[in-house]
């Protein structure tokens, strides 16, 4: 069985995306500087399922490689699906995306579709994305997602491309996780252009 994790770009005081973010502005105000390392180096890299084409560093173009290659299922939110429109029909990675939600938009649901609808929480997409990835991982997206995840004890690695900028607003990875602390274990530590990759193990309770 592969891991449970989450990969996000993320500014130096923690914000995924900045204000007001929505389907005319994906990234929110200002979200935009959080994704210059995409363009910034002279490697290009092709994200899976899709017709993206980034220009990274070597680092970052082979610490992209291994991770994607490793995906075998995702996991992510109701409100990240609506804002990306469903990715036009096609997911980041282009493996089956599971989209935790409280109901089921009728639009999406069609033979050969990659988006399963998951109305009984957050513990059953995992689950269900498990038994697809198989021996694969399941890639956990959306802030609230992974902090529901979190709390549950259900994420395995955190992954987090750390761009050096305060953007002051936004939204935020790491809140409502309640008072109890978790502990961490860095297992990665790279250096790319405009960008620092940083994963860590999520230590759990035995």
């Amino acid at each position: 069985m592969g891991k449970v994790s989450t990969g996000l770009t993320m500014s130096l005081d923690g914000f995924i995306a900045g204000p007001n973010d929505g389907p005319e502005r994906p990234l929110g105000e200002g979200g935009e500087r959080l994704f210059e390392w995409y363009s910034s180096g002279d490697t290009e890299y092709r994200l899976p399922g899709t017709n993206m084409v980034f220009k990274v560093s070597p680092q970052s173009a082979q610490l992209l490689r291994e991770a994607h290659i490793r995906i075998g299922a995702f996991v992510t939110g109701r409100r990240t699906f609506e804002i990306t429109n469903g990715w036009g029909g096609n997911p980041p990675l282009g493996v089956p995306t599971f989209v935790v939600s409280h109901t089921v938009p009728q639009e999406w649901v069609y033979e050969g579709s990659p988006f399963t609808f998951v109305t009984d929480g957050v513990e059953s997409a995992v689950e269900q994305a498990k038994e697809v990835a198989g021996e694969k991982d399941v890639a956990v997206g959306a802030a609230s997602i992974v902090q529901q995840c979190i709390r549950a004890g259900l994420l395995d690695e955190i992954h987090i491309d750390l761009v050096p900028i305060l953007l002051g607003a936004g939204i935020r990875l790491f809140e409502h996780l309640g008072s109890t602390p978790i502990e961490l274990e860095s297992t990665e530590v790279m250096e790319g252009d405009g960008v620092t990759h940083l994963t860590y193990r999520v230590l759990k309770e035995p």
